[in-house]
């Protein structure tokens, strides 16, 4: 073979080496980008953005204070990619051991306000995308404040034996007895929704309690609802329509408007999920054991109502006044659904816990609409007005007998007298 063949066949060799290392540099680019993709979506489902962003703060960067009762206060740590306070430096293994078994960098121990016992269910190729996704975010220089948590559970070391006792071995695995929907749905609620995180009470250590699972819990001063299957106190009674539209929309006619920590829910994760991981979720809720709770008691009487909330009481004259021009004075809103009051959760708790703290601190519903807010009251309503006005409502829309104070209300203002 001459010399010239030589040097012409291998710069043909070359040229289809270049070539290669091009397509195969686009094929990984290609690849890195459906991974982001699906960490977008991932995220999504697993919320990260509410627990990881403080009110005004920028998403991700973390500082969201976690007041937790005889414990102390947590804060949520930076997630963006900066080096010094995020996790830049974390490798994919560091991230995942932090995520599924709440182990960080240097053998730091996480608390359980970070749901890693329910994130342990989840594949270790899910975690991965999710991480993917937060690389790609751009850097937020952001220092969480320090911890501010009581002895004795300020020995981090002492969450090696909480993890042998709660932590869950490894991801959730299908179920060949049950559909594809099913385990779907199991997957979207036990692990990367975490939704017992907030619905489940937690026993003395802090565990959720295996006895009373989705039967409700208080969680930072709101009730997060009984979602077990019982009718009375659960799901059980709602339609599947209702369930579906509620999950997406954070609105279900005849049931009410997601409020307080299920409103961020539902605007920042539930409601960008696809119609079939909804309805996924929808199957697997409607197999939950029933529990039973007592959130709410039985109706009363009319005549007992009549008493209770009689059409001039001051809460009525405040109710027409402040609340009707939205909700209407017979409940049913004034131009969106969003603002009906028959049939909604808060209105049958007869403490109206989750109603007063909306009235105190108003709300916002992301919807594919635009934003649907609650005003908060202000200071020239006075405790007891707003009690009035609660324990109308709760007569009126919610045929019970309300147990509003205006105590209650002066907690919820964080003051310490009516």
């Amino acid at each position: 073979m001459s010399r010239a063949v030589v040097m012409r066949f291998g710069r043909r060799v070359a040229g289809a080496a270049v070539l290669a290392g091009i397509v195969l540099t686009g094929t990984a680019k290609a690849q890195d980008a459906d991974l982001v993709r699906r960490g977008a979506y991932l995220k999504q489902a697993a919320d990260c953005e509410v627990c990881h962003t403080k009110p005004g703060g920028v998403p991700f960067a973390g500082g969201r204070a976690f007041d937790l009762p005889g414990i102390g206060t947590l804060y949520a740590p930076n997630i963006t990619p900066d080096a010094e306070t995020g996790i830049g430096r974390y490798t994919d293994a560091q991230f995942d051991s932090a995520v599924r078994r709440g182990v960080g960098p240097g053998w730091r121990h996480l608390y359980p306000v970070m749901p890693y016992t329910s994130y342990a269910k989840m594949t270790a190729e899910d975690v991965r995308a999710i991480r993917a996704y937060l690389m790609s975010l751009r850097p937020v220089h952001a220092p969480a404040p320090a911890n501010r948590v009581r002895f004795p559970y300020n020995i981090r070391m002492a969450m090696i034996g909480w993890n042998l006792l709660y932590r869950p071995s490894g991801p959730l695995s299908d179920d060949p007895g049950r559909s594809a929907a099913w385990n779907r749905g199991r997957y979207l609620v036990e692990a990367a929704g975490h939704c017992g995180e907030c619905h489940t009470p937690r026993t003395m250590l802090q565990a959720l309690s295996m006895t009373k699972s989705y039967a409700g819990a208080t969680i930072d001063g709101w009730l997060a609802y009984n979602i077990s299957s019982d009718v009375d106190s659960g799901i059980g009674a709602w339609s599947d329509q209702q369930l579906t539209a509620y999950l997406s929309t954070g609105h279900a006619d005849g049931r009410g408007t997601a409020v307080g920590p299920m409103a961020d829910v539902v605007s920042h994760s539930l409601r960008f999920l696809t119609p079939e991981d909804v309805a996924a979720m929808v199957t697997y809720l409607r197999s939950l054991p029933a529990r039973r709770s007592d959130e709410t008691i039985g109706v009363v009487s009319p005549e007992t109502l009549a008493q209770l909330a009689p059409i001039h009481s001051n809460g009525s004259r405040l109710f027409a006044g402040a609340c009707a021009g939205c909700h209407l004075t017979d409940g049913h809103g004034r131009q969106v659904d969003f603002a009906a009051l028959w049939g909604a959760r808060s209105l049958g708790e007869i403490d109206g816990r989750n109603l007063v703290r909306t009235m105190v601190e108003g709300g916002t519903l992301q919807t594919v609409h635009g934003a649907m807010v609650m005003p908060a009251f202000g200071p020239e309503y006075r405790n007891q007005d707003l009690a009035d006005i609660a324990n109308y409502a709760i007569s009126h829309f919610g045929n019970r007998e309300g147990h509003v104070t205006a105590r209650d209300v002066a907690v919820a203002r964080g003051a310490g007298s009516p």
